[in-house]
């Protein structure tokens, strides 16, 4: 946790955030959590549940957690880098509900949360994520479903500005 701290607040990212939190709106989009039912939770989540919520949405992660108030270290960088580049997801909070924590780990063969999901698809989590925003690929990921990433779009008008 100590080591994404700093990579995120390195000088070049600092700068990077200063000058792109004036120029980012902030999003309204509207995020859903999932939530149990008032009942007991189901005793597991079958495979067809959870393609359904994979697919909710262009991005979706499984947190621990909210995005509002994520309650690890590796959400909240995720929270951070999706903030940053301006992309509305739909955020699950794995610890409201064991069977879906345990499902999401189950479908992805993946054991740690969080998890990310562009376009349906398995990402991975948080390391794979910052290692996409540090070296480009995340930008390029979210155009291929349609998302201009606010750093692109700073970084364009700052190109434009210059010229």
């Amino acid at each position: 946790m100590n080591r994404i701290c700093q990579i995120l607040l390195r000088p070049s990212y600092a700068s990077n955030l200063a000058t792109t939190a004036r120029t980012v709106p902030v999003l309204t989009a509207t995020r859903r959590w999932y939530s149990a039912d008032a009942a007991a939770p189901p005793a597991a989540l079958d495979k067809d549940t959870l393609e359904k919520l994979v697919r909710t949405n262009k991005v979706v992660v499984f947190m621990k957690g909210n995005p509002q108030a994520p309650r690890c270290g590796f959400s909240n960088a995720v929270v951070q880098i999706m903030r940053m580049h301006g992309v509305p997801y739909d955020a699950h909070d794995v610890l409201e509900n064991e069977a879906l924590r345990q499902g999401v780990k189950d479908y992805t063969d993946w054991p740690t949360i969080p998890q990310v999901f562009i376009n349906g698809e398995f990402v991975g989590g948080c390391d794979i994520l910052m290692q996409m925003h540090q070296n480009g690929d995340l930008i390029e990921e979210l155009k291929k479903v349609g998302i201009v990433s606010e750093l692109l779009k700073a970084a364009e008008a700052n190109d434009a500005a210059k010229k």
